[in-house]
């Protein structure tokens, strides 16, 4: 479906675009266009793959122009620009609005403008009941897609996939962890017990896919994916680096985090599809006639939960390790070579 098309990835220089690159590139893709506003990191990313069929767009979609003059041609968007680093966007909300809510309606008008046939957006657990600003702003940026999903011409689809924790993409405690242990300093975690969804980089790749496969306007799409302890994460590091007695310094949990994270919140749940591997959450499509809201309710909402890092399927440490030899570096590791991997 994707021969002989156009595909534009916004934000598209980061660890989720590189992971599109490497599985779509040697594709029958005619043309695959990287839009960020980082003219240094798209360089190196022009040099390290070296293809023609790689476009680089200099932009913000925060600027609706730059936007519009990338998409003009596209055929598919992966959404994947945001700000969603949780201390920054705590320190700074009204950047993470401009990029996240109205970054992502720039994009989605510039689509519908170009005639543009299937945008899938990227959001985050962090956007179920989200107790940051970065998770706020992801939240209504949902909002805004299921709204602009309503109304779109015939033959154009929007929808969204939801993340968990995508290991070692940039921003991940994984790289960070293994830094400190090859520099012998302590690692630094901020409550054993927290857990998180744990997923790669080429699980978020084809959750796209199956969205892109299976959605229909205004749908959200999540992966069931398996959780750890941050405690059962850093000891299956240690034995993978053998390093099991490395000193661990305890700092507390930071601005805006959660002891645990969900995919899908108790009403959305209650109205899931199971498909297999993955979760699709139709958009909530009432009109604004108010007796559909408070004269028709749901009488079975309280038996069903959400879907969370504390309820999903725990791994133990062993299926830590499984999962992150899923990660080339970590590999690497194993084989002996003490590379410090990207993203820290």
């Amino acid at each position: 479906m994707f021969d002989n098309r156009v595909l534009l990835i916004t934000g598209g220089t980061g660890s989720f675009g590189n992971a599109v690159l490497r599985k779509f590139l040697n594709s029958a893709v005619n043309e695959i266009r990287i839009f960020s506003r980082d003219e240094k990191k798209q360089d190196d990313m022009r040099k390290n793959f070296n293809s023609d069929k790689l476009k680089f767009f200099i932009g913000d979609v925060r600027d609706y122009q730059s936007v519009s003059n990338a998409m003009r041609g596209v055929d598919f968007v992966f959404h994947a620009a945001a700000l969603k680093q949780v201390p920054s966007c705590e320190f700074y909300p009204l950047e993470a609005v401009k990029t996240n809510i109205l970054g992502t309606e720039n994009v989605l008008e510039a689509a519908i403008a170009h005639s543009v046939k299937n945008v899938v957006c990227l959001s985050t657990d962090k956007a179920v009941y989200p107790i940051n600003a970065m998770g706020t702003s992801k939240a209504m940026m949902e909002k805004v897609i299921v709204a602009k999903s309503r109304n779109v011409p015939d033959g154009m689809t929007i929808c969204t996939t939801r993340y968990g924790n995508v290991m070692a993409s940039r921003g991940s405690v994984i790289p960070l962890f293994i830094r400190q242990i090859i520099e012998n300093s302590p690692i630094t975690i901020t409550d054993p017990n927290m857990t998180r969804f744990m997923m790669t980089l080429d699980d978020a790749v084809d959750l796209v896919i199956h969205a892109f496969k299976n959605g229909v306007n205004g749908d959200i799409f999540v992966q069931k994916a398996p959780a750890a302890t941050i405690d059962v994460l850093t000891k299956a590091i240690f034995s993978l680096m053998g390093k099991p007695e490395h000193k661990i310094n305890v700092i507390g949990t930071r601005h805006g985090e959660k002891l645990y994270e969900a995919l899908c919140s108790r009403e959305e749940m209650f109205v899931a599809q199971d498909q297999g591997d993955y979760y699709r959450i139709p958009a909530d499509n009432r009109d604004l006639n108010y007796s559909k809201y408070f004269e028709e309710g749901e009488k079975e909402l309280s038996q069903v939960e959400d879907y969370n890092s504390h309820n999903t399927y725990r791994l133990d440490i062993e299926g830590m390790k499984e999962l992150l030899r899923k990660l080339d570096f970590i590999r690497e590791i194993e084989a002996g070579n003490l590379v410090v991997p990207e993203g820290v």
